[in-house]
């Protein structure tokens, strides 16, 4: 199979510097592209090029694709915090949907054939049956899985019109960190649980807050399906071969295990692994989290055959700990 240099947009941040690793691992020529106000240029190997610069900059985005003979991009700058993407519309609208928009013109007029899109079960808003199939209706109930499913549409238009696939993954909740210890997430202020729940285990926090515990759940609590970050970046390396292969074809797919664990049930997990209780604060709901969101996940392991290396929960605390400790104090 012909290896096109592939741009990996957001390579400095968490789940695009474990898509580089994987790609780098398989010997796929790499370059980042990343603005660094959310990510890390620690994060990106000395061996890959790398280009500090903003994906909605079409300009830069034109020069970067010609200078370093660009055939794939994997797509995963954008900002992704649910509850700011509610008090700040604009800035969702602008980072997600609008900078995809010039990206994907980018890779349009520079001959790009193959797109890989990060995008999220926010598109499906609150679904009426667990777990989500891919053809559950797509009603987000935020600007954030707003701006992903608009991206979606765009792709799906510009795939009908000019000579580019595209696959977009629908992420579930990703976790965990990279099993060497060579990256994972060191974003300040995360509000993902695991990461949360690490940082109380590790002491930089002094509790985790347990939103809601009257959901229609078996503990009341919120019920999630989450996919190791490793795991997830191996579906995006078969998800480019796959495009490659069949030029005439894009995909529309989840990522996530087909199985759902409560807010308590990974605390659990937590205590367990670190042999430590955590301190847990019960609050009340946030506004609009489903009772559950769990992925049918069938249609990505029939079409490209992927295979979950790292599905325990267990597991993906400890490499989520693993980093945190790796971190050091706040």
């Amino acid at each position: 199979m012909d290896r096109p240099t592939v741009m990996v947009t957001g390579g400095a941040g968490y789940i695009g510097s474990h898509a580089v690793l994987a790609l780098r691992d398989a010997g796929w020529p790499v370059v980042v592209v990343d603005t660094l106000v959310t990510g890390f240029r620690a994060a990106v190997p000395d061996d890959v090029p790398f280009i500090q610069a903003d994906v909605g900059d079409m300009t830069a985005m034109g020069d970067a694709i010609a200078a370093h003979g660009v055939g794939a991009i994997m797509h995963f700058a954008g900002s992704v915090v649910v509850p700011e993407s509610v008090t700040d519309p604009l800035k969702y609208y602008r980072n997600n949907t609008a900078a995809s928009r010039a990206l994907i013109e980018a890779a349009v007029i520079g001959g790009v054939r193959h797109f890989i899109f990060s995008s999220t079960a926010a598109t499906y808003g609150i679904p009426e049956t667990n777990p989500v199939a891919e053809g559950a209706p797509q009603r987000p109930i935020n600007p954030y899985g707003m701006s992903k499913l608009m991206t979606e549409a765009m792709l799906a238009d510009v795939a009908a019109a000019h000579p580019l696939n595209y696959c977009a993954l629908r992420y579930f909740n990703v976790a965990g960190a990279d099993p060497q210890g060579r990256a994972g997430q060191s974003t300040a202020g995360a509000t993902h649980l695991i990461k949360i729940a690490a940082e109380a285990a590790t002491g930089k926090r002094d509790s985790v807050a347990v939103f809601g515990t009257d959901f229609a759940t078996p503990d009341g609590t919120g019920v999630r399906d989450y996919i190791h970050v490793t795991d997830l970046a191996a579906a995006h390396l078969l998800a480019l071969e796959a495009l490659i292969a069949d030029p005439a074809t894009s995909h529309r797919l989840n990522c996530g295990y087909g199985r759902g664990f409560s807010v308590l049930e990974v605390l659990d997990a937590v205590d367990r692994v670190t042999n430590m209780p955590i301190m847990r604060r019960l609050e009340g709901r946030r506004a609009g989290d489903p009772d559950a969101l769990v992925a049918d996940s069938a249609e990505i392991r029939r079409r490209f055959g992927w295979r979950p290396q790292l599905d325990d929960l267990d597991t993906i605390v400890t490499h989520a700990l693993a980093w945190e400790r790796r971190l050091g104090p706040r």
